[in-house]
């Protein structure tokens, strides 16, 4: 599979198929993208055969505008890091989707600044790093973290609902690789019990947005979001329930998203080829 992103210029489909037919390959999907406003050409192609990247990539970046970001993937599994604090659902729906190979991804490993994860976790035979952060200094504890992570050499990091906010020092490690889950009330009620919260003004929707983690809390690039009615019937409790099942779909499908190639970044948005 080959992935472009570049400036616009006519001509870019026609150079870069015929870069790949005369490498003997055959194209079996093609999805290409202009965002007008930005001015850049985005497409992700997908075909048959193997290629010489020695002689393909020189040729592609003859044909394709300075500064053309391209890159060959043959689509192997990402190695993957989940960061969890105590809640279990997303975890559990990610462990369950990687056990029966749901997902384009290796799960190496599970930290947690809390223990009570740890029991799910070793049900499914994979490591449990239990680093708590009681009476350590944030950045100290966060430190402590990233080294753990770091020894899996992970493609991606998954917030499966880590209570903790991450440094731009954390962050910078793993641009645009850290994934992360909330509920999508926010900047609405932020902060504990949110769902109760929304409970007590009476919404109509609840859901869930999953993005690329930045600098900025729970600002970065978005990669799905979904919303599910809820009305006067509901208690705080339907909603907390509604609002975990949305939030399970919501970064598995993410998830699969970006795991299979599928996501490119456009400034602070994303342009996503399902």
């Amino acid at each position: 599979m080959l992935l472009v992103e570049c400036d616009d210029r006519p001509g870019l489909v026609h150079g870069i198929t015929g870069v790949l037919f005369r490498s003997g390959v055959n194209v079996v999907g093609n999805q290409e993208f202009v965002d007008r406003t930005a001015g850049r050409f985005f497409m992700r192609t997908e075909f048959d055969g193997l290629v010489d990247d020695s002689a393909i990539v020189p040729e592609l970046k003859s044909i394709l505008p300075p500064g053309a970001v391209m890159r060959l993937s043959r689509l192997a599994p990402k190695r993957v890091v989940v960061l969890a604090s105590k809640e279990h659902h997303c975890l559990a729906d990610l462990l369950v989707r990687h056990a029966f190979h749901e997902l384009n991804a290796h799960v190496l490993a599970v930290v947690s600044n809390h223990a009570v994860l740890e029991p799910l976790v070793r049900k499914f035979d994979l490591p449990f790093h239990h680093l708590p952060h009681a009476d350590l200094p944030r950045e100290v504890h966060e430190a402590e973290v990233l080294t753990q992570v770091q020894q899996y050499r992970p493609d991606f990091v998954v917030l499966a609902k880590y209570m903790r906010v991450l440094s731009p020092r954390f962050v910078g490690q793993f641009p645009a690789r850290l994934v992360n889950i909330h509920h999508s009330f926010l900047p609405a009620f932020a902060g504990a019990r949110p769902y109760h919260q929304a409970f007590d003004r009476g919404v109509k929707v609840i859901g869930a947005t999953a993005h690329f983690v930045t600098d900025e809390l729970d600002a970065g690039p978005i990669i799905v979001q979904q919303v599910v009615p809820v009305d006067h019937t509901h208690t705080a409790e339907d909603l907390v329930q509604s609002g975990r099942d949305v939030e399970q779909m919501v970064l598995a499908r993410a998830l699969r998203l970006v795991f299979e190639d599928r996501v490119f970044l456009c400034g602070n948005r994303t342009v996503i080829f399902d």
